[in-house]
């Protein structure tokens, strides 16, 4: 498994500074959702505190995580392509603190520096890597489990 990629500490000094001026510091409440799968997608997040699931719905009465998100990771990467929705749900698992990043003002700013822009996608294409190999794994232990209980 390739290992996990923090994006603000993966990108250059100067590039994180002149994205960080974008930032607006933000808080959820446990058990607060962020964002349903097929919603609109037109922000993202790095966690400061406190942890995210993502999920997935499976059945009508079931959700599954496939990750599970801490300090330093990347909250949400479907405002950076076309549809713009939200591939997966989140939840506040705990209190969370976030620094919120507006999609359409960051795409604006990584036109303008085109550096900036091709660190910012070369970083969160190493995170979705690392995030499609732990979902497979969970997908894949899930998948074990309702093989040996039976349907849900």
């Amino acid at each position: 498994m390739t290992k996990a990629i923090k994006l603000l500490t993966a990108l250059p000094q100067a590039q994180r500074e002149r994205l960080m001026e974008l930032a607006e510091e933000v808080s959820f409440p446990e058990d607060t959702r962020i964002f349903e799968a097929g919603g609109t997608a037109d922000r993202f997040w790095v966690i400061r505190s406190g942890a995210v699931h993502l999920d997935t719905q499976v059945t009508a009465r079931q959700r599954v995580t496939v990750a599970t998100l801490g300090a330093g990771d990347l909250l949400g990467w479907s405002w950076l392509f076309p549809p713009y929705q939200w591939d997966f749900g989140a939840v506040a698992f705990s209190n969370v603190r976030a620094y919120e990043f507006d999609g359409p003002s960051v795409l604006a700013v990584c036109v303008e520096d085109p550096l900036l822009g091709l660190s910012l996608v070369r970083t969160v294409a190493e995170i979705l890597a690392n995030r499609l190999e732990t979902t497979r794994g969970k997908l894949m232990d899930q998948y074990a489990i309702q093989r040996r209980t039976g349907p849900l």
